[in-house]
């Protein structure tokens, strides 16, 4: 049996579905998920087996944040990393909401991945959402724009369409051995799934602009000796306003907040988790090249 191992970067607009296409894949809550556009911040690694045929696969694959135009610092790294997720990628899976179609962040995106040469497949999602008919013409007027080696359509929610998209890329990738102990799941520290857990409650039970004004750090994560885990997170926001209501009325949203982001935690680790939250005010974090690393993203040139 041959052994083939390469990345496969997901990439699309905000609100494509690329992060519930990883989890969906990986069968684990690896990247966080919201109705809001931008939930992603940098790159999430799913490691996902696969054996079709004579192959076993080891398909890494690549949540990317979704591409826009970036006014802040945060946001033009977070630009970058999706780009470089593409740009190291053996296959790129172009994502692309079929609801949506072609708006003028698709249209960027595909020309820019058309200047690469690079080997890339359209991946058309929540097609179980429109007309079939509709899907043709969809899948024509995007092939006019990139050159696309394989065209897939599927629903990341329902899970359709996903076994032929995974058995192919399977054997597309190249051949060699593993990069990673074929039981792990991500190459993400436990502290980052920590803090970004924190982070989807906020987006989730927050509205406006609040889940873009703030960002989520751990700084204690200890082991216990009755394997247990005490975890201590900061969440910084930007304003004071913004600082009053996380906390709520006598604490009542900061406590929802790190009530179900346990629950998902303790879940994700398999073991019981004590979770304690700090919010703090810090004007200009999203400017920080400090804040960015900690969250995982890169400084910029």
């Amino acid at each position: 049996m041959s052994q083939h191992c390469g990345f496969t970067a997901i990439v699309g607009a905000p609100n494509a579905g690329k992060s519930t296409l990883l989890n969906r894949l990986t069968g684990a809550k690896l990247s966080i998920v919201s109705p809001k556009a931008q939930t992603t911040r940098f790159r999430v690694l799913g490691i996902l087996m696969r054996r079709v045929a004579d192959a076993h696969a080891q398909i890494l694959l690549v949540d990317t944040p979704g591409i826009f135009k970036p006014k802040r610092k945060l946001d033009r790294a977070m630009v970058k990393a999706a780009w470089t997720g593409s740009e190291d990628a053996d296959i790129t899976l172009l994502l692309v909401d079929a609801q949506k179609g072609i708006t003028d962040q698709v249209r960027a995106i595909a020309e820019r991945l058309n200047t690469t040469r690079r080997r890339t497949w359209l991946v058309l999602n929540k097609t179980d959402l429109i007309e079939r008919g509709l899907l043709l013409p969809l899948t024509q007027e995007l092939s006019g724009l990139v050159e696309f080696e394989h065209v897939y359509m599927v629903s990341a929610r329902k899970g359709d369409g996903l076994d032929d998209l995974l058995d192919a890329l399977a054997l597309a990738l190249p051949e060699g051995p593993f990069l990673y102990p074929e039981d792990d799941l991500t190459d993400l520290p436990d502290r980052l799934l920590a803090a970004e857990l924190v982070r989807e409650q906020i987006f989730l039970q927050t509205q406006e602009e609040i889940p873009y004004a703030c960002t989520v750090e751990t700084e204690s994560f200890q082991e216990k000796p009755d394997g247990s885990v005490r975890i201590e997170a900061t969440i910084y926001v930007s304003r004071t306003g913004h600082k009053a209501i996380l906390i709520g009325e006598k604490g009542s949203r900061i406590k929802e907040i790190g009530e179900k982001a346990r629950y998902g935690l303790a879940s994700l680790l398999e073991r019981p988790c004590h979770l304690f939250l700090n919010v703090k005010e810090r004007a200009g974090w999203d400017e920080e090249r400090a804040r960015l690393r900690a969250i995982g993203l890169d400084d910029l040139d």
